[in-house]
């Protein structure tokens, strides 16, 4: 039976390529299958033989947190997924989760893994709500304790936020009430909108706001209101934690092969080791679905080693070469110029979960969930003009012709 990853596996492992490309998937569930024996079978912690990915404090919340984060945005083993497990033997040991994410079962997992491993001291829980008012949040705080097994979870965001007007003197209270209940010991929220740079300038001024995990990536280090934004946050000490790092592509699965490798990283772990190199972000949540992504991006967390000129130039390079294939998310542009009839944002982002991340059946859930008028029109409007309102460049008519196909 092949052993789980060994300190050799990790400190010599060769960036091997495609670890962000859905191809790797077969090779790298078929070693986790054979990485744990039954007698491992609930076993988790850390092993203090095996190199630890570096911890900072994560802002206002005094906590230290690993640098690499596992995103739970996937569907979990239900009993106990063995790539959390391995995680934490080399310090992941946070682990973000949501109430919607994989269809509503992750929550579940994530609270069947540190039951059966009798580890909920020992790890970090993150969870989100879709419900934005007071009332509605309070009912999901206690929906996820329940669904997560425990009574307490470490850190509660708002999900996916975009209206600041959330962030009131209502929640405020309610948010209190939940901490001096035990129930959560910190508060922030999610964003990956156009209006982050708004967002954040909203947390930098809200004390108890203590984190944001936002969208933060290669294509957008220029941005000057970004900048602005994270600095503003960072001097508030709020907590920043990057996600969606790989800028990855809205369709198309094989455009990270455009990364000309220069040095020891491929592309996946070269933008998470620019992400690390900004002072300002305590940690980069990670969508490591397989072995192959956990290995090598436990590989570049662990690894001293700073970018180079021509790691960074070969950043840049691949970042111009694609930039018309990504979507930024700035809905407000490209559905205005069709009326506000479709959520343009949302549905290039469930072609890039289909194509980008591999992620085929939940994408196609998600789209399914969309109002029937909206997929409807899908079918009818002309896009050309909200191809002329992008500042990027991209073929929004394309990639949404591509939706029809891919996820309808």
């Amino acid at each position: 039976m092949k052993k789980r990853f060994t300190r050799r596996d990790i400190l010599t492992i060769g960036a091997a390529g495609a670890a962000g490309a859905t191809g790797a998937a077969g090779a790298a569930s078929s070693f986790g299958r054979l990485a744990f024996g039954p007698t491992a079978a609930f076993a988790a912690g850390k092993d203090s033989a095996l190199p630890q990915v570096p911890r900072k404090i994560l802002g206002k919340t005094g906590e230290a947190i690993p640098i690499l984060l596992f995103g739970g945005a996937m569907r979990l083993d239900p009993r106990f997924d063995p790539k959390l497990a391995e995680a934490m033997r080399f310090g992941v040991d946070y682990f973000d989760a949501a109430d919607c994410y994989g269809g509503g079962s992750c929550e579940p997992a994530v609270g069947a893994f540190h039951t059966r491993a009798k580890i909920r001291d020992k790890i970090w829980i993150t969870s989100k709500s879709d419900a934005h008012d007071p009332k509605g949040f309070e009912k999901t705080v206690n929906e996820s304790l329940q669904k997560l097994k425990t009574s307490y979870i470490n850190l509660y965001f708002l999900h996916a936020l975009e209206n600041a007007d959330f962030l009131n003197k209502d929640l405020e209270k309610v948010v209190a009430r939940l901490k001096k209940e035990g129930k959560i010991r910190h508060f922030g929220f999610s964003c990956h909108n156009a209006n982050v740079p708004e967002l954040l300038e909203k947390a930098a001024v809200t004390p108890w706001v203590e984190s944001v995990m936002f969208r933060y990536n290669f294509r957008q280090y220029g941005d000057k209101a970004l900048n602005k934004a994270m600095d503003a946050a960072h001097k508030a000490d709020v907590g920043l934690i990057a996600m969606k790092t790989q800028g990855s592509e809205a369709s198309f699965a094989d455009a990270w092969k455009k990364f000309e490798k220069t040095g020891k990283w491929n592309k996946f772990q070269a933008v998470l080791k620019a992400v690390w190199a900004d002072p300002r972000i305590t940690a980069a949540v990670s969508h490591m679905d397989n072995f192959k992504k956990l290995k090598e991006n436990i590989a570049a967390a662990v690894d001293k080693t700073e970018l180079g000129a021509l790691d960074r130039r070969a950043i840049e390079k691949y970042a111009a070469e694609t930039r018309s294939l990504a979507c930024d998310g700035c809905d407000h542009l490209c559905r205005e110029a069709v009326g506000g009839a479709i959520p343009v944002g949302t549905v290039m982002r469930y072609v890039m979960y289909h194509e980008a991340y591999g992620e085929v059946d939940e994408a196609r859930a998600l789209f399914a969930k969309l109002p029937a008028e909206t997929r409807s029109r899908l079918k009818v409007l002309n896009f050309e003009r909200a191809n002329d309102a992008c500042p990027h460049g991209v073929n929004v008519a394309e990639h949404l012709a591509r939706a029809q196909a891919l996820l309808a």
